[in-house]
């Protein structure tokens, strides 16, 4: 694996969420990957302390089937997002453990009807190869103003 095939993954990565392919996002996971968003600054314990979201290939698979859904009435009109990167830096090459581990800065709209929300922070994965191909082990979005009441985030970050 080299650092620009991780690179790479992370800006396809958030290419499919900003086209709304959700089954192709979603196949980018681990069977025991999660998506975490913290609730406190550098928090570290997803289990013992709360989260923003905490969720397992089980609950993003409900919220994909949510999101595709024709009766999703909460989504209509459907939310739409852009997620603006700065170049991921890798952190790890997996060295040690075999787990590659890159941190991304980020800018996310998400908009809905004339809602729309911005967010900003910092994009955490932690990736492991699978039968010749990367998936997420761990998404975890660190926004910068995780402290501050904001509306629902419908979409993935």
């Amino acid at each position: 694996m080299k650092r620009e095939d991780l690179v790479d993954f992370v800006y396809d990565e958030v290419h499919t969420l900003d086209q709304m392919e959700w089954e192709n996002w979603l196949a980018l996971f681990a069977e025991d990957g999660r998506y975490w968003m913290p609730l406190e600054w550098q928090q570290e314990d997803p289990i013992l302390q709360p989260s923003l979201m905490y969720e397992d290939r089980l609950l993003l698979t409900v919220r994909v089937e949510r999101l595709a859904g024709e009766r999703t009435f909460s989504q209509k009109p459907k939310s739409r997002c852009h997620h603006l990167l700065e170049r991921p830096r890798v952190i790890s090459m997996g060295e040690e453990d075999g787990v590659y581990k890159v941190r991304t800065s980020f800018l996310y709209t998400e908009t809905r009807g004339d809602l729309l929300d911005r967010y900003s922070g910092w994009i955490g994965h932690e990736l492991v190869e699978t039968d010749g191909a990367l998936k997420i082990r761990l998404k975890r979005i660190d926004l910068i103003n995780f402290d501050a009441p904001f509306s629902n985030i419908q979409l993935f970050i």
